[in-house]
């Protein structure tokens, strides 16, 4: 009997593709912690399968992983909590102050001959309202750290699976030498990324948090969480994370600690976001700036802040899986870099 191939128009396709997002969207209750969790295993199945090969059972070697989870858990919401809930009843102060600080700035340009509307620009530019949101991100992050007995759960169930899994996809390709490139490709890139941002994350939450004792700017070890998090974040996490603390620093202590908190947050960032992360990383993410700033923004509103700590990662597993196949490889070179582009044009030409 011939076989009859069907051709899927675009616009079938890109229906299918709304129709994905918007359960991804209405599911995000039951999708991020599952995210959270595959995540979590990527980073840990490494170490899991070292155990194996040192001859620890698989049982033990997850409830080692778990316990080394649960405590680094524990520590963080120890760390951060009381912090939180304390900067979230100043923040009413921290606001009027401010606001007050804001006017005085505008009335003492008013009378070097800068003239401005003082009330409309006031409002326009209210400083205020970024701690407001700082606060209510802290309070969302605080919350992922608490919540999680479902993302435990599925990790335990993931790991378990994990060292199984090729030979399940050998068995529905009927070939025991199927090639896995694809899929080792997509768990090491991705395992490589998070392993090297979970490094220099910690280093930037260390620094930021010893930098800021020392000034002495209140909720030091809170913006070094805060810090360590949003470094997750590619090009905009650091400025999201220094803005409230420069600010805290501005209120607290006055201008010229707020100027010595920016250099500290800018000479981090300029080291480990411009130097280190660059070199260990070799090629980086292999996704173009554009790219990463768009997964952002489009992983952010779908998923929210956790969308946003894994748009990089979920987007580098996209833009492997499209390179697997022939007809969406244009896809994958529109998502890469242009160095990437530059590299596989040689290519062509030189063959």
């Amino acid at each position: 009997m011939e076989k009859m191939s069907y051709r899927i128009s675009p616009l079938i396709k890109f229906a299918a593709f709304v129709i994905i997002v918007a359960g991804m969207k209405a599911a995000t209750m039951l999708v991020v912690p599952f995210l959270l969790a595959a995540f979590l295993s990527i980073i840990c199945a490494p170490p899991l399968f070292w155990m194996q090969k040192k001859g620890v059972p698989s049982l033990l070697g997850i409830l080692i992983l778990m316990l080394g989870v649960v405590v680094t858990q524990i520590l963080l919401v120890t760390l951060v909590s009381s912090s939180i809930a304390d900067f979230s009843k100043n923040i009413p102060f921290y606001q009027e102050r401010l606001k007050t600080l804001t006017f005085e700035s505008l009335q003492f340009l008013s009378r070097y001959g800068v003239e401005l509307e003082t009330g409309k620009l006031a409002e326009i530019f209210n400083p205020s309202h970024i701690l407001k949101l700082a606060a209510n991100m802290l309070n969302g992050l605080g919350g992922m750290l608490t919540n999680t007995f479902f993302v435990f759960l599925t990790f335990i169930f993931i790991l378990s699976e994990a060292a199984g899994f090729p030979n399940k996809l050998r068995a529905i390709f009927n070939d025991k030498n199927t090639d896995l490139v694809k899929y080792n490709e997509i768990t090491a890139g991705v395992n490589r990324y998070l392993g090297i941002k979970t490094l220099t994350s910690l280093a930037t939450g260390i620094v930021i948090s010893i930098w800021l004792a020392v000034q002495g700017v209140d909720f030091p070890v809170m913006w070094g969480v805060f810090a360590f998090l949003l470094n997750y974040i590619p090009n905009i996490g650091s400025i999201i994370a220094a803005v409230p603390a420069v600010l805290l620093a501005l209120v607290q202590l006055g201008p010229l600690a707020a100027g010595v908190a920016s250099l500290g947050f800018l000479m981090v960032n300029i080291v480990v976001g411009s130097v280190i992360e660059p070199k260990v990383m070799g090629q980086g993410t292999g996704l173009s700036a554009l790219v990463v700033f768009l997964s952002l923004a489009f992983w952010g509103w779908v998923l929210g802040p956790v969308g946003m700590l894994l748009s990089v990662p979920l987007t580098m597993a996209v833009k492997i899986a499209l390179g697997g196949r022939e007809s969406t490889r244009w896809l994958s070179i529109l998502l890469g870099s242009n160095k990437e582009a530059a590299r596989l044009l040689q290519i062509k030409i030189n063959s």
